[in-house]
């Protein structure tokens, strides 16, 4: 149905092939839990050294889980506590290099090492986090921040 030209190239270029890719999976669709599940297959299939990719959701002021590639998760995480409650409580993103230093830190997963959680805020309202994680200790860099910030601009729009 859709064929993506994402580089092997820069990690600049793969995310701004990521972006054009996501823009393209969302354009016109309105249900937010498609859009989410695409673009949670997408990352995964694309981000490398990746053991979760995907969502919470802001459900009743808490965080629920939602599409996502990888290992079965943990279902409620309150705002505030771990990685992903911490970035929805604080609306910046969180990049953890080590996740075992983390206060709180939730492991749904023991073969994650890094994570990197960023918020999906649309005017002003937190809508839930995009969760990623990593075997790799210190994984994410801050061109991963960036270009994860603006994949979530576009999804938030779009959810």
């Amino acid at each position: 149905m859709y064929q993506f030209d994402v580089t092997a190239g820069s990690k600049a270029e793969l995310y701004h092939d990521l972006h054009a890719a996501l823009d393209a999976l969302t354009a016109g669709e309105a249900d937010g839990i498609a859009n989410m599940a695409n673009a949670a297959a997408l990352l995964w299939q694309y981000l490398p050294d990746l053991n979760w990719a995907g969502f919470y959701r802001m459900v009743a002021g808490e965080l629920v889980l939602g599409p996502f590639q990888g290992k079965a998760a943990c279902i409620r995480i309150p705002v505030g506590r771990g990685v992903c409650g911490t970035a929805a409580a604080t609306r910046e993103t969180q990049r953890v290099d080590d996740v075992h230093a983390f206060p709180g830190h939730i492991a749904c997963d023991a073969d994650s090492r890094s994570e990197l959680v960023v918020p999906l805020v649309r005017d002003g309202v937190v809508l839930g986090v995009l969760d990623l994680d990593s075997p790799v200790p210190a994984r994410f860099d801050a061109e991963d921040v960036a270009g994860c910030e603006a994949l979530a601009a576009v999804l938030a729009a779009r959810i």
